[in-house]
């Protein structure tokens, strides 16, 4: 088999394995958005709050 063959085969299978995907719909792709930007936002807080945390410690350690 070519490697024209080939890619043309891979890119043919890629194409039939697509369309067994179950999408979500656009309610469910802005919900699950919501989510992991909510999520993310409330580890950076939790992290500066730590962070600052340390950083006053270690600010009176040096003192």
């Amino acid at each position: 088999m070519s490697y024209v063959k080939k890619m043309q085969r891979f890119f043919h299978d890629v194409r039939i394995e697509l369309k067994k995907v179950n999408w979500p719909s656009r309610r469910e792709l802005i919900v699950f958005t919501g989510v992991v930007i909510a999520v993310i936002l409330i580890i950076g807080i939790f992290f500066w709050i730590l962070d600052s945390g340390f950083t006053a410690i270690l600010r009176l350690l040096i003192r």
